[in-house]
């Protein structure tokens, strides 16, 4: 790929006036190598403008490989971190404050999301039909998540579903995606009439060009910020549920009283969750169960420590009201990275702004966790580990694009790239055990002997002997690599399930 050569969007066709607004004057050099015409020079000048502008839409876009590569990669990370964390408990969900390999799962999710939002909505010739899509859509994740986490589906291990609604979980990864793609898509649908033709010269002149959003992630973060640390936090109680265990049906009270407080008992994130969905509609498996608090194994799981303190088996919503407020942060640095590839016209530009961007982002996210002011915490979401997710997010979407988009090092990541174009389909078929159960249902005898059960066991566990190992290398070739190759059959049929 030539440099300087333009990129057009992830998943769409370059319109003919992505030429016509950012290469400005529009110099026409012809075909005799004599000069260089410049547009505005007279009649026969701007014949040849109009045919510059127009000869793209001939021409098919070149995709973002970088992109899909980078996306494909967070389904990766999802599948892995899902089914072997259960052996490998360090690189799932940190306990609390920390940052694990399963943390950077759903914000590197809300950051493709923001750059593929910079595309798509690049032209919007109907701002009320632009509206009623952001918004269908926006259901459509609404619906699929509540299916998939609100306690309807139960695969992959119990053939049963449906749930009681009076404990049906209403948050989850689709929701918070939803949230954050119906914010940050508005603004950018609204915004349309005072989007910048060009972008002028200068460090800041993106930002400028683009305050509208900018100044949507700042209200963000005033909103989450001023009630994290100034909304009152009561004291509160909750039933603990769990068939068979010595504490089920016993009341815990937890007592707080506070403002501003960070920790697993009194934070405000879970304030606000309690308050608006209900302790009965909150996730009641939370990481935090992990922590040395509750268990000497510690971030491993083990059994309840004697003194361990009330809050440990109650429930907490990791993907709840507030902390996706604060999420939303995240989709505005991917919609920024979007604008970038858009607008910078050359590959040293896009790799020197982002990489930049990326490296500060990181940096700050560190100092404020190393310095305690604010700790880097998933479960919150806070401030810190939107910065130093983001921040990581550029680092490795500038890396991809260096090696796919720029030097041409294609081949060794289409696996990758087949699964990020068909990444819904792998997300519900794969990470939520979809397929599986579909294969389990047809069982021998009990529904533990089935085929996926029959070949974890025979072909992984019991060659290696080794429990840990064996569901590790079951997840890396009888899952991933198995979806790779699925999503590249699919590719070549040219099938793709987007919502």
């Amino acid at each position: 790929m030539e440099k300087g050569q333009d990129i057009a969007a992830s998943g769409g066709e370059k319109g003919s006036e992505q030429h016509a607004i950012d290469v400005v004057p529009i110099e026409v050099e012809h075909g005799d190598g004599k000069g260089v015409v410049h547009a505005g020079a007279g009649d026969d000048t701007e014949k040849e403008r109009l045919v510059v502008v127009e000869e793209p839409q001939k021409k098919k876009s070149t995709r973002v490989a970088a992109l899909d590569a980078f996306r494909g990669l967070t389904i990766v990370l999802m599948v892995l971190v899902d089914d072997a964390g259960g052996a490998y408990e360090r690189m799932d969900h940190s306990p609390w404050n920390g940052c694990t390999l399963a943390d950077f799962v759903m914000p590197f999710f809300l950051f493709i999301v923001g750059v593929a939002i910079a595309f798509a909505m690049k032209r919007v010739p109907n701002m009320g039909a632009a509206v009623k899509k952001v918004s269908v859509r926006t259901l459509k994740m609404l619906f699929w998540g509540l299916l998939l986490q609100g306690g309807y589906s139960h695969a992959p291990d119990d053939l049963a579903y449906g749930v009681d609604m009076k404990v049906i979980r209403w948050c989850g990864i689709l929701q918070r995606i939803a949230l954050v793609y119906f914010v940050v898509a508005l603004i950018e649908v609204f915004t349309i009439k005072v989007r910048p033709v060009t972008v002028r010269s200068g460090p800041y002149a993106i930002f400028h060009a683009y305050r509208w959003q900018w100044l949507g992630g700042f209200i963000v973060f005033i909103v989450y910020m001023v009630t994290t640390f100034s909304l009152y936090v009561p004291d509160w109680s909750y039933v603990y549920h769990s068939d068979g265990d010595a504490n089920d049906g016993k009341r815990f009270t937890v007592q707080c009283g506070v403002r501003g407080h960070l920790d697993p008992a009194c934070n405000a994130v879970g304030h606000v969750d309690r308050v608006v969905w209900g302790i009965n509609h909150l996730y009641s498996q939370p990481v935090w169960i992990r922590t040395k608090d509750c268990t000497f194994r510690s971030p491993e799981s083990g059994p309840l420590r004697a003194d361990a303190p009330s809050w440990c088996l109650a429930p907490f919503e990791p993907e709840g009201l507030l902390s996706s407020i604060s999420s939303i942060l995240s989709g505005t640095i991917g919609i920024h990275y979007g604008h970038v590839l858009i607008h910078f016209k050359t590959h040293k530009e896009r790799l020197k702004h982002w990489l930049s961007m990326g490296f500060s982002l990181l940096l700050l996210g560190i100092l404020l966790h190393f310095t305690k002011a604010i700790p880097i915490n998933k479960q919150l979401y806070s401030i810190s580990y939107v910065c130093f997710t983001a921040g990581a997010a550029g680092i490795v979407l500038s890396a991809f694009y260096m090696l796919i988009d720029v030097w041409g090092l294609r081949v060794p990541f289409l696996f990758l790239e087949w699964i990020g174009m068909n990444a819904m389909l792998v997300y519900v078929l794969a990470a939520q055990g979809i397929f599986a159960a579909f294969v389990n249902g047809w069982y021998y005898e009990s529904q533990d002997k089935t085929l996926v059960n029959w070949i974890q066991k025979h072909v992984f566990v019991n060659v290696w002997h080794s429990e840990r190992l064996g569901t590790l290398l079951y997840v890396i070739f009888g899952e991933i690599l198995f979806w790779g190759v699925v999503s590249g059959i699919l590719h070549k049929l040219g099938i793709y399930w987007k919502l």
